[in-house]
């Protein structure tokens, strides 16, 4: 099936997981990683069984602290 990740489209497999798709996308530190489906952003517990659909928008974002 076709998604889009971060504004790139992509091929997955039909009924992949966000853990499946973080694995397969290769993101460093994912215990640090925010990911919105849709503009929606999901629960990190739900990853697991949170199952992407055909035209899904994925985004994964990092919040970095620092400054003064």
């Amino acid at each position: 099936m076709k998604i889009v990740v971060g504004g790139e489209k992509k091929e997955v497999a039909d009924g992949i997981t966000l853990s499946g798709l973080i694995e397969l996308e290769n993101v460093e530190t994912p215990q640090y990683v925010t990911v919105s489906v849709n503009e929606e952003f999901i629960d990190a517990g739900s990853f697991d069984t949170h199952k992407l659909s055909e035209g899904d928008e994925v985004e994964f974002l990092y919040f970095m602290g620092g400054g003064r």
